[in-house]
């Protein structure tokens, strides 16, 4: 597996992927840092609390779970999970990432299409994630078409599910900087520092996007040309 991955061809593939990863991680942990030092009239968990119940969302739970930036919004218990930083932090950082995945209830309570395919998506990129990608290193290990023909089928499920995260995301964002202005948790002109933080947060998503589209259409490329042969 080791030696697959370090096949020339295949990091030529990824290269763009993760350098874009890099300078994404790099970016959010940039103006991460910024928009932590600018104080904010609210905590991110309060900025989370006054946007979901500015929705009627009053029966979404916020909740604090530990770990570094593992906030995340569970559309099946209805709760909100916010880390440690976010939950308690009055910072434009805080108040940014907290109306994030505020946004993401927005969408669920709207049953945004896009969000409803990706939940929906999620058994299959899993299994997809991990079989998938046995299958097609094995497949080209033993230069067996049939078994890489089905590992790219599984990992094709894992594509699509970054695919339609794209617009989920960016979305859930687009909302977030709404809320935030339109419910005077952050004056406009302070927005900048936000806008920041999410938009290097959606580079992440777009490097993992591509590095999955990149990696599918290496092994297709094996695939076409060993059936060539």
């Amino acid at each position: 597996m080791t030696m697959m991955m370090w096949n020339p061809m295949f990091l030529l593939f990824i290269a763009p992927a993760v350098i874009l990863g890099i300078w994404a991680q790099f970016r959010v942990k940039s103006t991460y840092a910024a928009a932590q030092r600018m104080a904010a009239p609210l905590s991110g968990a309060a900025a989370a609390r006054h946007i979901l119940d500015s929705a009627g969302l009053q029966n979404i739970d916020i909740e604090q779970v530990p770990g570094h930036l593992s906030d995340h919004y569970d559309p099946r218990h209805k709760v909100l999970r916010l880390s440690p930083e976010v939950y308690q932090s009055r910072s434009l950082a805080a108040v940014g990432i907290a109306a994030h995945e505020s946004g993401h209830a927005l969408q669920d309570a709207k049953a945004y299409a896009p969000l409803v395919i990706r939940n929906a998506a999620v058994p299959a990129a899993g299994f997809g994630s991990g079989a998938g990608m046995l299958l097609l290193i094995l497949g080209v290990v033993f230069n067996f078409g049939p078994l890489l023909l089905l590992g790219i089928v599984l990992f094709g499920f894992v594509v699509f599910f970054q695919v339609v995260n794209l617009p989920v995301e960016f979305n859930a964002s687009n909302r977030a900087k709404a809320q935030l202005v339109g419910l005077g948790i952050v004056p406009s002109d302070q927005m900048v520092y936000v806008n920041k933080v999410l938009n290097a947060a959606a580079l992440t998503y777009v490097a993992a996007t591509l590095q999955a589209v990149m990696t599918l259409l290496y092994y297709i490329m094996i695939y076409t040309s060993g059936n060539r042969r």
